[in-house]
């Protein structure tokens, strides 16, 4: 019994692996080139149009107050009066540092406990905490910061109590971009791009192709099932997208400088479960679609478009209409920028880490199961 099961699986090894090289002969072969049809401008006008936006409203900050004096609520209420903030707040500075590393806050406001007695002398700083890993909301967090504090010196000169201009003064730093470099989430933006190509849009040519040139009917006539033709045609683009990712990786590295603050395991961890959501995506595409053009511009759609708009790396989602945040919901790309960003730049943040990954894994899981189905379906 155990010589026969050790001889079924020598053989499924062995047409396995000939599915591997033919695909791997075909990707050097044929390299995919991208098909544009009527389909994608239409939609980037709608998303530019009405879904997306590059003003940042609604930013979560943690307002700590370290002096409970009437200045400081005076200070803090031009926060809470903004349209461009949503504060929290607190008392204790270690709470607003932990809701930052939780990336459920994007700055903090500290009010020193000697603000007031400050103020009175003629001159007073506020720290202003800003989350670094978008530079360019993290500068316009600083600019909003910086009118709020200039709407507060307004009221006290209307008020006949300014003593003299500028008497508040704005003290920032960045976290986790102290340089305050586009890079620094720039570079982990195109590695989701990068592993979404190589996983969902070149896998969902694969069938198509197959489709098209008449070679599906030779795999109906050979004695491989449908689980390893999958696999087959999977193995290839998995090793050419972890190809990929450690060669962003080291040109992050060496080339712009951004650092890596989180275990070098736990981010091929992730990657790897997003590689095999965009597999699943792009092979589902693929089985049920016998046209490459076809297969080719709905995965366009339904991956790539969303992982460069809709998931956080260009634009942030709390500036979108809601309707548009839920639908961000669905796409696995969300959740791997947010652990890109944790990685490289604060580290291994397991309270960001495990839940969107957990998130990740049930897409692959579910994915895979789908393309499973759908094949064996079509070979049946």
């Amino acid at each position: 019994m155990l010589i026969d099961h050790l001889r079924q699986a020598r053989q499924a090894f062995r047409r396995i692996w000939a599915l591997i090289r033919k695909e791997t002969y075909q990707v050097l072969r044929d390299p995919s080139s991208v098909a544009i049809g009527m389909v994608m401008p239409a939609v980037l006008v709608l998303l530019f149009g009405y879904g997306l936006s590059l003003d940042v409203s609604n930013v979560p900050v943690a307002v700590v107050f370290e002096d409970p004096s009437p200045d400081a609520h005076e200070l803090a209420a031009g926060f809470e009066l903004s349209a461009y903030f949503k504060p929290v707040f607190t008392t204790s500075m270690p709470l607003a540092e932990q809701l930052m590393r939780a990336r459920r806050v994007d700055g903090i406001i500290r009010i020193r406990s000697d603000f007031s007695r400050h103020l009175k002398a003629g001159s007073a700083d506020v720290q202003v905490i800003v989350l670094g890993t978008q530079a360019n909301n993290a500068r316009i967090i600083e600019a909003y910061a910086q009118g709020a504090l200039g709407q507060y010196a307004a009221r006290q000169a209307a008020e006949g109590r300014s003593p003299a201009p500028g008497m508040v003064k704005l003290r920032t730093r960045l976290w986790f971009n102290e340089a305050n470099d586009s890079h620094y989430f720039l570079v982990p933006g195109l590695i989701v791009l990068i592993m979404t190509l190589i996983g969902a849009f070149l896998t969902a040519m694969v069938m198509a192709r197959e489709w098209e040139r008449g070679t599906i009917e030779a795999l109906f006539v050979t004695p491989v099932r449908a689980g390893e033709i999958l696999l087959g045609k999977m193995v290839p683009y998995f090793v050419l997208g972890l190809a990929g990712l450690f060669l962003c990786v080291v040109a992050a590295k060496l080339l712009f400088a951004v650092p890596l603050r989180g275990s070098l395991w736990v981010l091929t961890g992730v990657s790897i479960l997003y590689l095999l959501v965009t597999l699943g995506i792009g092979l589902s595409v693929s089985s049920v679609t016998k046209s490459q053009f076809v297969a080719s511009q709905i995965a366009l759609l339904l991956s790539f478009m969303p992982a460069m708009m809709l998931s956080g790396f260009l634009f942030d989602l709390r500036s979108m209409p809601l309707a548009i945040q839920l639908i961000s919901f669905l796409l696995p790309a969300r959740y791997y920028v947010s652990l890109l960003q944790t990685e490289f730049l604060a580290g291994d943040v397991w309270s960001v880490i495990l839940p969107n990954a957990a998130v990740l894994a049930v897409m692959a899981t579910a994915l895979l199961l789908l393309t499973r189905m759908a094949t064996r379906k079509r070979l049946a």
